[in-house]
């Protein structure tokens, strides 16, 4: 499942990606609704809002290590949700990688295509937003999980009789 998310958000991202690039000059805004929402082709070599754009082989490096990472580590993903945040974050991962691979100006510091603008926010794709979704999601299941680690730990901590010494001996006391 963790695969198929993956590989669904890469080729979709590459597709708009694709779209816009046959569609859109750079540097000129097409407005979809007003001023508000706009196409807008840019290249990014650095990471969001344009951060560190001359360490692009450092990004590159870091989105490499986390997608083999996300893979190493899913068979044990046992929540759902925490690994289709993951599955979101290593998708999106992956969508920026094959440009930051394979796009102008050379192979592994290739720039990234960006081309949603929103208001006054960073212009971002589609990767970007998997990215930004699935951290969402993957912080909401681990505060989600840690709650119900707490709640098992009350229940098992009730199976007692109550009193104190049942919790005691319960917890290799007396």
């Amino acid at each position: 499942m963790m695969a198929l998310v993956v590989i669904v958000i890469a080729v979709v991202d590459q597709i708009t990606k694709t779209i816009m690039l046959n569609w859109l000059e750079p540097g000129v805004p097409v407005n979809v609704i007003g001023d508000w929402f706009r196409f807008y082709l840019l290249f990014n070599p650095g990471a969001a809002f344009s951060m560190g754009e001359g360490s692009t082989w450092l990004f590159t490096c870091i989105q490499i290590a986390f997608i083999l990472g996300v893979a190493i580590y899913s068979p044990r993903v046992t929540d759902r949700w925490t690994g289709f945040g993951l599955a979101l974050i290593a998708g999106g991962a992956a969508g920026n990688l094959i440009d930051r691979l394979f796009r102008e100006p050379q192979f592994f510091l290739g720039h990234v295509v960006d081309f949603i603008s929103v208001g006054n926010f960073a212009v971002f794709n589609i990767a970007d937003s998997a990215i930004t979704v699935g951290v969402v999601v993957f912080i909401i299941a681990m505060f989600v999980e840690e709650f119900r680690e707490n709640a098992r730990a009350r229940a098992a901590e009730a199976d007692g009789d109550g009193s104190i010494e049942s919790v005691v001996t319960t917890e290799g006391g007396k």
